[in-house]
């Protein structure tokens, strides 16, 4: 199979597809990658570190996409990027296609198949493939959290970690999840007050247990999460509902109820996010404010952090891709029952029942 990796162009997603690793164990099973010239370098990558290990370097990205039979990328494809597929083609990569309804759209008439890394279940109900992302973000929550609380960057100035004498910060994170646990651990390791809310009692009695009662866990519903926005000086959305947009936990109203100066950073913004005064934001323009509450919701956060964040995602999306080389589309699909949940669209139809839900179109179960 021929592989294609083009560079990213999303607003400062410095991440790329694949790792020079990656490609060595491609390139060794037999199969042809082909790289966009510069797709690395956000993630210190450089061309010939690719070249070395059997990779084919050319100058464009229309290059790239006319010649593979699967594009493997992080960031679902931008509308520059939409003329380029080719029909029939595989896409792998992160899609959120529950709120890029234009996507879905483009994806369905050239009868791409999006197979969605945030997507991909096993059979505990994890995400394997979102999972590493998931502990990137949810650890920089906090870490941009408090850089926002400070008073040069429009913050309350409080440090979260406080000194003698003086109270700590308090942090509430909605949702126990991955996200939610990696936010919690650099909210404690800071020395912040850290409440935590799900809907999923057996989730808060494992962070109980873990943080050895160093954390408040609460069931979440609408009177907590109310009362714990209220007291927070950082709030931190972590819902997630895989494939579906996230529900809007977080009311205006809950907003409002904030000191002036706090910050509220959502994860979930991928998916929607759930905080009802949610836009998505860009690492150009981060932040904006309602009812002087500093918003952070940046779609892509841990392409801050790319060198970390690459490495991690080819960790989880190689054995998938060389699945998928190897066995081809529906071989792969019939081996592995994780990768099958991971098609959104196929053959022109959409095939996630959750982005069909989200989308208001039709749902057409996967079948050959």
């Amino acid at each position: 199979m021929i592989i294609g990796v083009p560079k990213e162009i999303k607003n400062n997603e410095s991440r790329v597809g694949i790792v020079p690793s990656g490609v060595r164990a491609l390139v060794a099973s037999g199969h042809e990658v082909i790289i966009e010239k510069g797709a690395g370098l956000g993630s210190w990558i450089r061309d010939d570190d690719y070249a070395n290990e059997g990779a084919k370097v050319v100058s464009t990205k229309a290059e790239v996409y006319k010649n593979a039979e699967m594009i493997m990328k992080v960031k679902e494809p931008q509308e520059e990027e939409f003329e380029l597929f080719e029909k029939g083609q595989i896409i792998y990569a992160f899609f959120h296609l529950a709120v890029v309804p234009k996507l879905a759209k483009v994806l369905i008439h050239k009868n791409i198949t999006a197979i969605a890394y945030d997507t991909i279940q096993i059979q505990d109900g994890s995400l394997p493939l979102l999972t590493p992302m998931s502990e990137v973000a949810g650890r920089m929550s906090v870490q941009i959290g408090a850089i926002y609380l400070q008073r040069e960057n429009g913050g309350k100035g409080i440090l979260l970690g406080g000194v003698p004498g003086v109270r700590r910060g308090m942090v509430t994170i909605v949702g126990a999840g991955i996200v939610g646990i990696n936010a919690a651990k650099m909210a404690l390791g800071l020395g912040a007050q850290v409440k935590v809310l799900d809907i999923n009692l057996k989730k808060l009695t494992y962070l109980d247990d873990i943080f050895q009662n160093n954390i408040t866990t609460l069931m979440s519903n609408s009177i907590n999460i109310e009362h714990s926005v209220a007291e927070a000086d950082l709030v931190i959305g972590a819902v997630l509902i895989p494939g579906a947009k996230a529900p809007k936990l977080v009311t205006r109203a809950m907003i409002e109820q904030m000191s002036p100066g706090s910050v509220v950073v959502d994860v979930s913004v991928d998916q929607g996010g759930c905080f009802e005064t949610t836009k998505p934001t860009t690492h150009d323009e981060p932040i904006y404010e309602v009812n002087n509450i500093i918003h952070y919701c940046v779609t892509n956060i841990p392409g801050a952090v790319a060198k970390t964040s690459t490495y991690a995602l080819t960790n989880v999306t190689l054995p998938y891709a060389l699945k998928l080389a190897h066995l081809g589309f529906k071989k792969a699909i019939d081996n592995d029952r994780s990768l099958f949940w991971g098609v959104n669209t196929y053959n022109g139809k959409i095939t996630y029942q959750r982005v069909a839900e989200a989308l208001g179109e039709k749902y057409e179960p996967l079948v050959f």
